[in-house]
């Protein structure tokens, strides 16, 4: 499975860096909220099982990596929700 590398999450960072400063807190609470569906927590659970055999299909690899880039950005879109909902004191 290929791997993201840190440069393509620290440029996806850089990328929405702004966004808390511009995010509304209704939408900040539901991106903090936001979790997967049952269907396809049990299919990331699959495939990653499958992945730790040594039995996915390429296709079925192409689709956990998806997965798992998708998860990142996720990550980074919650983190700058949590900034936005509670920003930094500046001393």
């Amino acid at each position: 499975m290929a791997v993201k590398t840190s440069d393509e999450t620290s440029a996806l960072e850089r990328l929405l860096r702004p966004l808390p400063s511009r995010m509304s807190a209704e939408l900040a609470r539901a991106l903090v909220n936001l979790r997967a569906d049952e269907q396809t927590q049990a299919r990331y659970e699959e495939l990653a099982a499958k992945r730790t055999e040594g039995q996915l299909t390429t296709d079925e690899q192409v689709e956990l990596e998806a997965m798992v880039r998708a998860n990142t950005l996720v990550g980074l879109l919650k983190a700058a929700a949590m900034a936005s909902l509670h920003p930094a004191k500046n001393a």
